[in-house]
């Protein structure tokens, strides 16, 4: 019989924080806690894999599964030494979701389950609390209606909001225990109204009415979103962990918090977060309060409440005592969740903290210096992706700036963008370019797609672990949380602040650092990339295995890759340097040519040009390798379109238009990706390359002479399919090398190489070997034609292909291994055993992609080449890749 439940409570359980991919995150965690010896609630976990059979057979749970979840709870009964469904003294669970990665507010929970008419009356006799019974069993129907049976939760809230306004209170907590009971009799029978049948008694049905709402929520539109987002594998599933509940709603000697064992948006050591006073967990993370802080050294004036250690100061030092044990045990830092009900602590999660990048930095960095890190382990505990945080620009503060509002800072970064009150608007403008400032009350999880798609989010209530604050650090953006002064008006699109009002599509700015909102744009500076950064690249420099290069064709792009570490240009795109004004009407003349004498004239005046961009990129690249691609795209790409251009150009070459009108008509081509273009020029216009050559090698003497340092020039020939084209153009290169070197009496260090970017290259890479010296993968294009799509407009359906399972990720994002990587893996193979000195790098997008350059480690390419900004992600994840593939190999040597 399959084991899908796995028990954990009273200081032992059947399962380690190291099954993680069985039992999710929580779950793990839960189980290495109580082997801890912590104060952990008793409960169970129904493993992932009971959520991988749910789907599998049309979302039905195992037949199996009741009788192990039946022995399970009996076991956490005995523990509590109370009984579920019992009328005078009831056990009450929670039902929570556990995925293997954190996926923070993504899938549902249920609290207080257990309770109805019954046993709420014995919660009421046996805690002596009337009014907290009532407060858990409101609280039980308004979660177990929204989560299971589908009633929206603003119905709830609406009559929660008007029966507070009858009572005359602001705060759910001023409510008393007549009100509360008059409440649930409305919320029933709003579910009632919604659902044509009452709110089900049967605590059983209860429990098994959450398990299936839980695992259903794996599949909700959300978590869809954030495994989107966040590179999560569909197929891992969660788990669900059913747990006993412990209350923090049982009065003034009650609580509960988050806290994180380390600042997550600075990194620095000390103890973070937020706690509330008679509550439930769910009012802290969803902002319905703004909570107050745990340290003193933490209370600002935007808590008007006592922190923790000064209100609870006994449980303040245990909860101390967990933070560094934990921390301890893990060796990072930790976000925790926890209760205290009646003076006693309870911890209810521990899980790897989400941080900035600029904190996960220092942490690992500062770990290392305190012993519980190594250099390579602190290498592995930095995102790749997190370090795009760190590369782009905060406000300049000597710019000026009018303060509108100050709230508290959630996550670092600053932002400008037009004020949007709704995320599906964000939404939409985002994917239209505009720069926009999201802002809410607070956000919910539904709110994912508008915070991806926002520059930064404004929130008026909410703290520091609020879901606005999580999630924004996560997709790194700028956040302000709880800024209490803050009005908003949905309906009339526009927030107010003591008397200033802005309206919808007003510019304002966010500084998430400082906490602070103004109105306009502010001015920003680049960032200072140093100290940890440094320590941290530094060490990875040391990890890594493969070479690190830049895609860069203009000075900027170079020098911006050598800022970052850039060991060399893999791929210099020379058809974007003939757009200049002055070059395009050289270019054009050549096209517009009949003879190649004409056309050799028109090159002519180009030749001096392309010369000096080479010698600028070799002069800054300073003896490093440059990989330049000869001209690629199809000759109508320079052509004009419009019939003003077209007269100009006619004008300015001394030809009639109607003779540009047919050149242009006689290079139009149906399919111009797979047209004539690439080597395929090179072979029928070859003084084009000819020109190109000796624009390189003349540059190379020239930087050679001034500098004393040689130029490593790398041609690449583009688009070849077969052998014979690439021995043609490394012929008449070589040629060109040679006349340049008799010429200028000086000795010129060069390889000539092609692009790997067609199927067919590819399979015939040992013929095409014989005669390249290196093989860069275009994967850009080698995808196009592998899948036979265009970049350009697959976009259109390659998200219903995720959605639908046929692909986990769009390949142009992340490399397809499977089918484009097979090629990749079968070039190198075959390229290598014919040369085996032969070359290997990879430029497409994909060389900035972690999980691609994971790949290209596996099949044992030299170098990966990706955009400037990216330079410094390819280094980590490449000392990454390399990390793990040593600890694979060491654990194959053992087995």
């Amino acid at each position: 019989m399959t084991k899908w439940v796995y028990q954990f409570g009273t200081g032992s359980a059947e399962g380690t924080a190291d099954m993680r991919a069985l039992l999710g995150g929580k779950g793990a965690n839960l189980a290495e806690m109580c082997n801890l010896g912590l104060p952990v609630p008793p409960g169970f976990t129904i493993t992932t894999e009971v959520c991988t059979a749910y789907y599998a057979a049309g979302r039905t749970l195992p037949v199996d599964l009741v009788d192990q979840v039946e022995v399970a709870l009996v076991a956490v009964e005995t523990a509590v030494g109370k009984r579920f469904g019992d009328a005078d003294d009831p056990l009450l669970v929670s039902v929570r979701s556990g995925a293997r990665a954190s996926m923070p507010g993504m899938m549902d929970t249920v609290l207080n389950l257990g309770l109805n008419d019954s046993t709420v009356a014995g919660l009421a006799a046996r805690g002596g609390d009337e009014r907290f019974a009532y407060d858990s069993y409101r609280r039980f129907i308004q979660m177990y209606g929204d989560v299971v049976l589908g009633v929206e939760h603003h119905l709830f809230e609406d009559i929660l909001e008007r029966h507070k306004e009858e009572n005359g209170v602001v705060y759910d907590t001023e409510l008393g225990a007549d009100g509360l009971k008059r409440l649930v009799q409305q919320y029933k029978a709003l579910v009632k109204e919604e659902r044509g049948e009452p709110f089900p008694d049967d605590v059983v049905e209860q429990l098994w009415g959450a398990i299936g709402a839980v695992f259903a929520s794996w599949m909700n539109q959300r978590a869809v979103t954030y495994r989107r987002l966040h590179d999560i594998p569909e197929s891992w599933g969660t788990a669900v962990n059913v747990q006993a509940m412990v209350f923090g709603n049982m009065g003034a000697d009650c609580a509960t918090g988050v806290a994180f064992t380390r600042n997550p948006s600075t990194g620095a050591n000390e103890f973070y977060g937020e706690f509330l006073v008679n509550a439930q967990g769910e009012d802290v993370v969803a902002g319905i309060r703004t909570p107050q802080p745990l340290t003193l050294a933490a209370k600002t004036p935007n808590y008007t409440s006592p922190a923790m250690e000064e209100a609870m100061p006994q449980v303040f030092a245990e909860l101390a005592a967990v933070r560094s044990r934990l921390e301890s045990h893990y060796r990072d830092m930790q976000d925790i969740e926890f209760t205290v009900q009646q003076g006693r602590l309870y911890m209810l999660q521990t899980r790897t903290g989400k941080r900035t990048a600029q904190a996960a930095l220092k942490i690992a960095v500062d770990m290392v210096a305190e012993g519980l890190l190594t250099e390579a382990a602190a290498v592995g505990r930095v995102e790749p992706a997190a370090l795009d945080q760190l590369l782009h620009p905060t406000l300049d503060p000597k710019a000026p700036r009018q303060i509108l509002v100050r709230g508290l800072p959630a996550s670092p970064g600053a932002a400008s963008g037009i004020a949007v009150f709704s995320a599906d608007e964000a939404q939409d403008r985002g994917a239209r370019g505009e720069a926009v400032i999201l802002i809410r009350a607070e956000t919910s999880p539904e709110d994912i797609h508008g915070m991806h798609a926002a520059r930064g989010i404004l929130t008026s209530r909410g703290g520091m672990t609020s879901h606005a604050a999580v999630v924004a650090r996560g997709m790194g953006r700028a956040c302000v949380s709880g800024a209490g002064d803050l009005r908003i008006d949905y309906a009339a699109r526009r927030m107010t602040v003591r008397g200033t009002v802005v309206e919808h599509g007003a510019v304002i700015t966010i500084d998430g650092s400082s906490g602070e909102v103004m109105l306009g744009a502010v001015p920003t500076i680049q960032p200072e990339l140093s100290g940890d950064f440094a320590k941290l690249m530094g060490w990875a420099d040391r990890c890594r295995m493969l070479r690190v290069r830049a895609n860069a064709e203009t000075p900027e792009d170079a020098r911006t890759a050598r800022r970052f570490g850039a060991e060399g240009i893999g791929l210099c795109r020379t058809e974007h340097m003939f757009f200049d004004d002055k070059r395009i009407v050289a270019m054009r003349e050549m096209i517009l040519a009949d003879e190649p004498a004409e056309r050799r004239a028109a090159l002519a005046k180009i030749l001096p040009m392309q010369r000096a961009d080479f010698i600028e990129l070799f002069g800054i690249m300073a003896g490093l390798p440059v990989t330049i691609r000869l001209l690629d795209p199809p000759l109508h790409e320079f052509l004009p379109t419009t019939a003003e251009e077209i007269c100009h150009v006619a004008a300015a070459a001394g030809i009639a238009v109607e003779a540009v009108r047919a050149r242009a008509a006689q290079l139009h081509e149906s399919n111009p990706m797979l047209g004539h273009r690439g080597c395929r020029l090179g072979i029928s216009h070859p003084e084009i390359y000819d020109m190109q050559a000796r624009a390189i090698f003349e540059a190379a003497v020239e930087v050679r002479r001034r500098n004393g340092a040689s130029p490593v020039p790398e041609v690449m020939i583009p688009l070849v399919a077969t052998g014979k084209e690439i021995a043609i153009l490394k012929a008449r290169i070589d040629t060109v090398a040679t006349a340049v070197m008799a010429e200028t009496g000086e000795r010129i260090e060069y390889a000539v190489g092609t692009m790997i970017e067609l199927p067919r290259a590819a399979l015939r890479a040992g013929e095409i070997a014989n005669e390249a010296a290196f093989f860069s993968f275009g994967t850009n294009d080698l995808t196009q034609t592998t899948f036979g799509i265009s970049r350009d407009d697959s976009a259109r359906f390659l998200d219903v292909y995720q959605r639908a399972g046929i692909i986990e990720k769009d390949p142009f994002v992340s490399l397809d291994t499977e089918g484009v990587g097979e090629l990749v893996r079968f070039a190198a193979e075959r390229g290598r055993a014919a040369r085996p000195g032969l070359k290997l790098g990879i430029c497409g997008e994909h060389g900035g992609d972690p999980a691609s350059i994971r790949f290209c480690q596996e099949v044992g390419l030299d170098y990966v080449s990706c955009s400037p900004y990216r330079v410094p992600i390819a280094r980590l994840a490449a000392a990454q890749a390399a990390l793990a593939t040593r600890t694979e190999t060491a654990r194959a040597e053992n087995a």
